[in-house]
């Protein structure tokens, strides 16, 4: 297939290219106006002229037989101020938008667009357990969640089959969650978060790829699935396994109220926020997921 890929140099755009490439799929990189040349070297693929800004898609698009929608700043990046919010939402939810009317305008197009999303779409919810088919909670990323889906279903009245990856926390060796989770336990500061009881609904990268792969090659597959283990983990028992892994003692736990002081809203829906989601699509397909032990999937990333 000839596959169109927006936010290609992040952790899993650039996990995915290479595998896609390895498979024998050709891979076309959506390049936005000023994007640095050092961004993009190494990945695979060959680039194509994107403004989202102007819904302008390069000419080199055309023959696309899938998309996959990877685009959106970090969440973790910088305070949660209004202008940050605003540039959080827009790089989702607006760039979605422009890709899916740039779609619309071609004359021959694209039979299935894999749209990220996240977990984050179900808000705080205790010990719930989350499927696809629960409804949304009522914060400011399940907010942006719901519209980002809502702009890529449009996709289905083009004839497109439309899915919405719900992904979770990704584990990784390169980046990502866990470097940054791993950060205090290696200067031995590290402890649980609040009360340590929310949930962390985990997913490794590897089973991202793997999923993402299965969502454009397997007509099957439509609507929203949820990109998280089977098994996932409350808080003081991952950070207990993670502190064990990197041999570092788990002794000096984060109040919610000092999390709140540092980070503001971002606090709440990022660290203290419990989200027991469950991947119910991909088991009724018989996907068999690579990773589903915490604490060997830590042992192997940390190694």
């Amino acid at each position: 297939m000839k596959i169109l890929v927006t936010g290609s140099t992040g952790l899993v755009g650039t996990a995915l290219l290479g595998e896609l490439k390895q498979a024998g799929h050709t891979v076309c990189r959506l390049v936005r106006p000023g994007t640095q040349k050092k961004a993009i070297r190494g990945n695979e693929g060959f680039n194509v002229a994107w403004n989202p800004a102007t819904g302008e898609l390069g000419a080199a698009a055309v023959g696309a037989d899938a998309v996959v929608n990877l685009a959106g700043a970090s969440i973790v990046e910088g305070r949660w101020t209004e202008e940050r919010k605003k540039e959080l939402k827009s790089s989702r939810v607006d760039t979605t938008r422009a890709l899916v009317n740039a779609l619309a305008k071609m004359a021959a197009r694209p039979r299935v667009l894999v749209s990220a999303s996240a977990i984050g779409i179900y808000g705080n919810r205790g010990d719930e357990i989350l499927r696809e088919e629960s409804p949304a909670g009522g914060d400011f990323l399940s907010g942006v969640a719901k519209e980002w889906e809502a702009e890529a279903e449009k996709g289905e009245a083009l004839g497109i089959r439309v899915v919405c990856a719900r992904l979770g926390v990704i584990l990784a060796r390169q980046g990502g969650a866990l470097s940054e989770m791993a950060r205090p336990f290696r200067f031995g500061v590290g402890g649980k978060l609040g009360s340590g009881q929310q949930w962390i609904s985990w997913v490794s990268l590897q089973d991202v790829v793997a999923i993402l792969r299965m969502a454009l090659e397997n007509g099957a597959l439509r609507g929203a699935i949820n990109l998280v283990s089977p098994q996932p983990a409350r808080s003081v028992e991952f950070t207990a396994a993670l502190a064990k892994v990197l041999n570092r003692p788990a002794l000096f736990p984060a109040p919610a109220f000092a999390l709140r002081l540092l980070l503001g809203e971002m606090a709440d829906a990022l660290l203290l926020a419990s989200q027991r989601v469950v991947p119910g699509q991909l088991e009724k397909l018989g996907y068999k997921f690579l990773d589903t032990d915490l604490a060997a999937t830590l042992a192997r990333l940390c190694a």
